[in-house]
């Protein structure tokens, strides 16, 4: 499957819980985003992220609504099993993949994903009919440290499949999966490793600071803006380098993450932030820019782990 360098979010789409309005707030529907996901599929940019849980099936609801109005082969989808709310499924991944499935209004999901690994052992086998079956095309596992994603390569190794993708929180302040080895590990295996919150949830967009912080109310704004001081002088930084490309600070994050070797996947709800996307797709960051961007990063010492997940620590 040939993938686009840049991979589309939707997880601020909808509302509800894990949703737009509680974690981004905000609560955009289709009627909102239809003009941004026309623009996207004009610039070539087709591979959308969504899970089950992004507002209990609303993003799922729109990005369905869109898909259908254009060529299966002109849509890439990734979509999630959450195991923490698999009960809601009778603990069936076929379940929650089938009602993915109709929600999004396809017959096959491109990439689907172990969105937090749980148990491994129990949720990883249950890929395997549905790879089998075609229902899902590749697999993937998201917030996996190195032994549980090794683990998943092995199970779904010995019916003939593997692991194809890897979804982990990668920004210049969380670059915990290049130290801990599951970088190197998806470039010795040929898995693509895509990076979620590039833009740590716009901290790192340049837009934000200790004179402009995030609107109250959201979870984003109680978990950045208290770390707000500590990110500007690594903003202002990356207004600078971005100067110099003329591009923006959000924009020399994201060509940041592609310069590592990820596919970032930047969360859209204006049509601005898919042109955007698509000026980056070539761009060249130096060996200095980069140098300076993670020395800045690691100066702000700061964590932005959130609840869901861990710090991925080398544990083998």
């Amino acid at each position: 499957m040939k993938l686009p360098k840049i991979a589309l979010g939707a997880w601020a789409w909808g509302s509800g819980t894990v949703g737009g309005n509680q974690i981004f707030g905000h609560n955009l529907e289709a009627k909102d985003l239809k003009p941004l996901f026309d623009a996207a599929t004009a610039a070539g940019l087709n591979l959308w992220d969504t899970a089950t849980v992004y507002g209990m099936g609303a993003s799922e609801d729109i990005l369905g609504t869109f898909a259908k109005t254009v060529k299966r082969e002109d849509i890439i989808v990734s979509t999630k099993f959450t195991p923490q709310i698999a009960e809601m499924y009778d603990n069936s991944m076929e379940k929650m993949a089938d009602a993915s499935l109709k929600r999004l209004n396809i017959d096959y999901i491109d990439i689907y994903w172990i969105h937090n690994p749980a148990d491994v052992e129990r949720w990883t086998p249950q890929l395997i009919p549905l790879l089998k079956s075609g229902k899902i095309k590749f697999a993937g596992v998201s917030n996996h440290n190195l032994t549980e994603l090794k683990r998943a390569n092995e199970i779904l190794q010995a019916e003939g499949f593997k692991v194809s993708a890897v979804q982990n929180h990668f920004s210049l302040l969380n670059r915990s999966s290049e130290s801990s080895g599951i970088l190197d590990y998806c470039r010795e295996n040929d898995i693509t490793f895509f990076a979620y919150m590039v833009l740590e949830q716009g901290a790192l967009s340049g837009k934000y600071d200790t004179k402009n912080p995030f609107p109250e109310g959201s979870a984003r704004a109680q978990a950045y803006n208290p770390i707000l001081p500590q990110l500007e002088e690594l903003t202002n930084a990356m207004k600078e380098i971005g100067s110099a490309h003329n591009l923006s600070a959000a924009q020399i994050g994201t060509a940041w993450a592609i310069n590592k070797g990820t596919l970032p996947i930047i969360g859209v709800t204006k049509i601005n932030h898919v042109e955007d996307a698509a000026k980056i797709l070539n761009v060249k960051l130096s060996a200095d820019e980069i140098k300076k961007l993670e020395s800045l990063a690691d100066k702000a010492n700061v964590s932005t782990i959130r609840e869901w997940e861990k710090k991925m620590e080398r544990l083998i």
